[in-house]
Order: C-alpha cells, then sequence, then structure tokens
C-alpha cells in the first residue's frame, strides 16, 4: 500500500521553512479525504506503515489482505509521527496510539481487525475484489443521504456531546426533506427497491 515518506527526502537539499510548508500538502490531502463527500473503500495488499498508515486511516472502511501490516515506525529513526497521531488517536484510542508510537511496532491483519481500525481480512488474491464489491454495495444507496451522512459522521468529532446531539438533529431534519428520503420510505411500503436520485 504505502510505507511512508521516503527517508531520503529529509537529507535533500531545502530549508526546515520549505520542508514544513511541502508537509502542508500532506494536511490538505486529509483534510480533502474527509470533506470528499463519498465513501473511501481502502484496499490494503500490504505494508501501511507512517504516512500510509495516516492515509489507510483516512479511509471510511479498510479491507486488507492476511498479509498486511499496520505500523508508526517513526520513533526508530527518531522521529515522531506528527503528521498522522490526530488520525491515529480518531482511529485507534489514546493507548493503542501510544502503544504504536512508543514502540514503533508493526501489527499483522489480524491484529489490525481485533483492535477495529480494519473492517474485513481476505486472503490476498481476494482483497482487491472484495474492496470494490464494497464500494459497489455503498455505492447503490443514496448519494446525498451518503454524502450528508459521512459528512455529519466526520463533524461531530470535535463537538462536545451535546452541541452533537443538536447538530445531528437537525442533520435528521434535512435528510427528511429530501426527495431520496422520501423514496426511500415509499419503496419499503410498496416492498420495491428505492430509485434514489440524489436529491
Amino acid at each position: 500500500f504505502c510505507a511512508g515518506a521516503d527517508l531520503a527526502g529529509f537529507a535533500a537539499e531545502a530549508t526546515e521553512v520549505q520542508r514544513h510548508l511541502e508537509r502542508g500538502a500532506f494536511v490538505e490531502l486529509f483534510l480533502a479525504c474527509e470533506h470528499l463527500g463519498k465513501p473511501l473503500v481502502g484496499c490494503i495488499n500490504g505494508h501501511a506503515l507512517a504516512g500510509g498508515f495516516g492515509l489507510a486511516l483516512c479511509c471510511d472502511l479498510l479491507v486488507c489482505s492476511e498479509t498486511a501490516t499496520f505500523g508508526t515506525p517513526e520513533i526508530r529513526v527518531g522521529l515522531w509521527p506528527m503528521m498522522i497521531m490526530s488520525i491515529v488517536n480518531r482511529n485507534l484510542g489514546r493507548k493503542r496510539a501510544m502503544e504504536l508510537f512508543m514502540t514503533g511496532a508493526r501489527i499483522d491483519a489480524a491484529t489490525a481487525l481485533q483492535w477495529g481500525f480494519v473492517n474485513r481480512v481476505v486472503s490476498l488474491a481476494e482483497v482487491r475484489e472484495n474492496a470494490h464489491a464494497w464500494a459497489r454495495e455503498v455505492a447503490a444507496w443514496s448519494p446525498l443521504i451518503m454524502h450528508l451522512g459521512r459528512d455529519a459522521f466526520y463533524a461531530t468529532d470535535s463537538l462536545d456531546y451535546e452541541v452533537a446531539l443538536r447538530y445531528l438533529q437537525g442533520q435528521l431534519t434535512v435528510i427528511s426533506m429530501t426527495d431520496d428520503f422520501r423514496e426511500g420510505v415509499t419503496a419499503f411500503l410498496e416492498k420495491r427497491a428505492p430509485t434514489f436520485r440524489g436529491r
């Protein structure tokens, strides 16, 4: 998948200010993933380390092969995973995240599934088709409702509990005013498959 940044790049002829500004692209990439408005289904068929681990965790759903590995090896070269720390914390919780940050250990696919940041573990031969099938499945639902729901999911990450509840109350009202909501309920009552139009 991705083994992180090229460490040789740290020795390149660039000032620290230039490197700092270039790292901003990583921030923008993470934010773009969060604000994409469409489901991101990740397919991990190898190593997802350092920044690659962060990219994997940007995905809404993760399918990985039995041979996949995950980790934050930065400490082993005198770094700390600053650029991915926030997304790792969101997905793993503080204790598991700190375990990886402080040890630089790699974890296997079975452990990733047990820790809850991978949804499915399949054979290497099946990983791509499994991810594509899952993407087709979630793409069959209303794109508008998926967009609104996904945005609400991520928006509540940084909200106080009561503020989040009030926000979600408003989002449910917005969703219930859509044509796709009406179509979904009508199709359910008529015992047929819905035809969502993204309105």
